[in-house]
């Protein structure tokens, strides 16, 4: 029999995930701000208080710091914790449980003590939300070691990598996207897992690569679609998790197409598009037929004002542009 399908939304998926995966382990406990009776700032949590009960979804006050400390405390002592820091920008208020306790207890203990928590938060640029609620902080946290980093940007890929997530040993830093809340797709009835490290093609192609994650790999997809009306055949792989990286997987694209570009919201500076340029350099030099290019947002904070803001973070015209030119050399 084929498989059933049926439309769901991106925040939908992780919410029938969680469901799945506090029905299946008793252990799974729910810490953040709202994410009780309210049902989360972006309805992220909706349904399964009335569900749970208000002992698994517990409701915190406004201190990142102190509900990510009591999350690493509860999945130290055998639960597995989900702590909520709804915007990426405040998980900085929380950065020293994070980094300092999280990521290393595991290697500092030898062993004998594990961390099986997931810090889940939205990020990027949406609505014009301005510099405190816009950044895109995945570089940071993808150069600690000891910490796995997801960036779901289908709901496909939602439901299966935090179903994945909540089945790992380590921290886990799970992060949305806030454009991508009320996106839909047709995704399967029954549960499916999604392995971390194993990247997404979505479009198949001979002349380039274009490598995005989360919101960035509708922009490339958007951008293929105009390509190929030039004649220009773009591939379009999304790595899904960034640690751990499909390096296997990029580099075959890579040496397939022998052009590479990669879209990033965040800015270029000690980023995750430096990390696969330098894998393009490293493992795939004598297969480019052009230098990587880097299609990054500007180095400045996110602007209020939406015609500033459409100028700063990556455009399907912008890679569109910088594709041509690249193609032209």
């Amino acid at each position: 029999m084929p498989e059933q399908l049926r439309e769901i939304s991106y925040v939908d998926a992780g919410v029938e995930a969680l469901r799945e995966e506090m029905q299946r382990d008793s252990t799974i406990v729910y810490i953040g701000q709202g994410i009780g009776p309210r049902g989360g700032n972006f309805r992220q949590t909706r349904g399964l208080c009335p569900e749970f009960g208000e002992e698994r979804l517990r409701d915190t006050g406004i201190c990142e710091l102190g509900a990510t400390g009591v999350a690493i405390g509860a999945a130290m002592a055998g639960s597995r914790a989900i702590v909520d820091e709804v915007f990426l920008d405040f998980s900085l208020e929380a950065m020293t449980q994070i980094i300092q306790q999280a990521a290393n207890i595991c290697y500092s203990s030898n062993g004998k003590i594990r961390a099986p928590v997931l810090v889940r938060s939205a990020m990027g640029s949406v609505r014009n939300a301005g510099p405190h609620h816009s950044h895109c902080f995945y570089g940071w946290f993808a150069s600690t070691p000891g910490l796995k980093v997801v960036t779901p940007a289908t709901p496909y890929d939602v439901k299966g990598l935090l179903k994945s997530s909540l089945r790992e040993e380590c921290p886990v830093i799970f992060i949305e996207h806030k454009a991508l809340y009320n996106s839909k797709e047709m995704i399967p009835e029954g549960e499916y897992l999604i392995p971390l490290g194993e990247a997404r093609i979505h479009r198949e192609g001979r002349d380039i690569t274009l490598v995005g994650i989360s919101k960035m790999v509708h922009i490339a997809l958007e951008a293929a679609a105009a390509l190929e009306k030039e004649g220009i055949s773009a591939e379009v792989i999304d790595p899904r998790t960034i640690v751990p990286l499909d390096r296997a997987r990029i580099a075959a694209s890579i040496k397939k197409t022998g052009r590479i570009a990669v879209i990033d919201e965040a800015p270029a500076m000690c980023g995750f598009a430096g990390e696969v340029v330098a894998l393009a350099c490293e493992e795939c030099f004598d297969a480019l037929d052009s230098p990587p290019l880097r299609i990054c947002s500007l180095p400045i904070p996110s602007p209020f004002s939406p015609v500033l803001e459409s100028q700063v973070i990556p455009t399907a015209e912008r890679v569109v542009k910088e594709v041509r030119k690249l193609m032209e050399n």
